[in-house]
């Protein structure tokens, strides 16, 4: 498996000082900073987009892990990566025409990455084996941080692994992620563990992610 990835949501650091709050974190040892771009129509809630990536952008110390969960995300494709995203990932339920989406990404200079939401199965992934470098399998359904941990993700990662076999593939884990899960997740076959209130939610953002990594 790949070197274990803590990517650090930042849908709960305090947006009035968004700025020291990244700093601390990648500080702190997180290696990504996962951004969810939320549009109020694939998921109920707003969340942030591109003025806010313009601001990271160039200035932020870790890759820039964007997960959008939105309508009709290939529209967005080349603004994102002008925007310095290092991984876009979208959602296979807002995809149209995934395959093409995917491609998109990948000739915009980003890594492609697809998510799924916790009813969906994993099977579409043997039609785009040569097209993903991530995938996203969401232990919550999208939309708001602090939920609980869905076990049932636990068999989704596993199977994930099985369809890529010996591919090479990233295997991310987002929504409820603590250190009391964490082991499972990377049991499991994940090598990226999305936090967000497990490390925000702390005092000290570098017990809380060596908490996880320990775990």
């Amino acid at each position: 498996m790949n070197q274990l990835l803590i990517s650090a949501s930042i849908l709960s650091a305090d947006f009035w000082r968004l700025g020291e709050e990244v700093q601390a974190v990648c500080q702190a040892g997180a290696d990504l900073l996962h951004l969810d771009v939320m549009d109020g129509h694939f998921v109920p809630n707003l969340s942030f987009g591109p003025p806010v990536l313009q601001h990271l952008k160039g200035r932020a110390p870790r890759p820039l892990d964007v997960h959008t969960m939105i309508e009709n995300p290939g529209e967005v494709v080349q603004a994102y990566a002008e925007l310095g995203t290092w991984t876009l990932t979208v959602q296979v339920e807002a995809c149209l025409h995934l395959q093409r989406v995917l491609s998109s990404i990948r000739e915009a200079g980003m890594r492609a990455g697809v998510a799924m939401n916790p009813h969906t199965s994993p099977e579409f992934l043997k039609y785009v084996l040569d097209d993903v470098d991530y995938v996203l399998v969401m232990s919550v359904n999208p939309g708001f941080s602090g939920q609980a941990f869905l076990p049932s993700a636990l068999d989704k990662i596993r199977r994930v692994r099985e369809i890529f076999g010996p591919r090479s593939i990233r295997v991310g884990v987002d929504g409820g992620v603590n250190p009391t899960n964490a082991a499972r997740c990377v049991a499991a076959g994940a090598d990226v563990l999305i936090a967000a209130s497990a490390i925000f939610g702390r005092p000290d953002y570098a017990a809380a992610i060596r908490d996880l990594r320990g775990a």
